[in-house]
């Protein structure tokens, strides 16, 4: 079963937990075959409601000690631009997106992605260009 894993760390992006567990979004999921979507939230206000049926499950939980396993068994990875998340991923060789918090002041997540999309690790984009 084809899997996304979304992961926010130990922070909150109530924008991409939006964005990512939308109608539309879902929509787009299940049509690229894609039939779980497990949502890591951290400490944000946004919390969407797990289901599951026939053709597709969401799955949503704050922490856990280990991301590990969730990364492993994802196809593809959709994450905030912090460095340990970014580098969970890469390390497991999974296709990885990130989406970088628009609202942080001081924006070293936009620094990082862009370095790690140069040399051809990752794709980035914020919410407001990813159309979310």
């Amino acid at each position: 079963m084809k899997s996304v894993f979304v992961t926010v760390g130990t922070t909150s992006f109530d924008e991409l937990i939006t964005c990512v567990s939308s109608r539309a979004t879902l929509q787009i999921l299940k049509r690229l075959g894609y039939r779980k979507l497990v949502l890591q939230i951290g400490r944000g206000r946004v919390v969407p409601d797990s289901f599951a049926s026939t053709s597709f499950s969401l799955i949503v939980y704050r922490y856990k000690n280990s991301l590990k396993e969730d990364i492993k068994r994802s196809d593809l990875i959709i994450s905030h631009a912090g460095a340990g998340s970014c580098l969970e991923a890469l390390e497991e060789g999974k296709p990885l997106v990130v989406v970088v918090n628009e609202k942080l002041m001081d924006n070293h997540q936009l620094e990082l992605a862009r370095q790690l999309h140069r040399e051809g690790y990752l794709f980035y984009c914020t919410c407001r260009v990813a159309g979310w």
